[in-house]
């Protein structure tokens, strides 16, 4: 046994040996991992086009945002209760700290997207410069939930589910 082994907290060892296997997954799958790509990548699209809006003045790109902040929005809701259920179901998970960072960051960001969507839904001409500044800010708070994420399932193991033969 290593010094680090014999030294290490004995809560964070029985952490450790807690299942983080994904306990809402179809043939396998994390759910979770599956459903946040295209909130993510909407919330970066919505970004995009606020400043191609900004950029051009074309009112095309006022409809496009409607779509593009509603749809990340929405589907990022999907995600976030799909994580949610994770997050109460499997307490290997609940049991990190940083599953709670990921967790209030997706929370922001999915409060931020919905005003992202509102801002535009009530009054799409009144983007520059409040639904730009939102986007942005949008933008930023995916940048951090997504690292959080990726800290989970890389660092951490979070809703991996390996097959005896691998």
């Amino acid at each position: 046994m290593s010094t680090a082994e014999e030294t290490e907290n004995p809560v964070i060892s029985k952490v450790k040996e807690k299942d983080v296997t994904s306990a809402v997954a179809v043939a396998g799958h994390p759910l979770h991992a599956m459903t946040v790509h295209f909130p993510i990548a909407l919330v970066f699209v919505t970004f995009a086009i606020d400043v191609i809006y900004w950029w051009s003045a074309d009112p095309f790109w006022l409809r496009a945002g409607v779509w593009s902040s509603g749809g990340a929005f929405f589907m990022g809701a999907a995600a976030g209760a799909v994580g949610t259920a994770e997050l109460l179901m499997v307490a290997g998970i609940r049991g990190r700290v940083a599953s709670w960072a990921h967790a209030v960051a997706a929370m922001m960001l999915i409060a931020v997207a919905g005003l992202n969507w509102g801002l535009r839904v009530t009054d799409a001409a009144e983007i520059l410069p409040h639904g730009l500044l939102v986007s942005a800010l949008a933008a930023v708070l995916a940048g951090m939930a997504g690292w959080h994420g990726g800290k989970l399932i890389f660092h951490h193991g979070i809703g991996l589910m390996v097959s005896p033969k691998d």
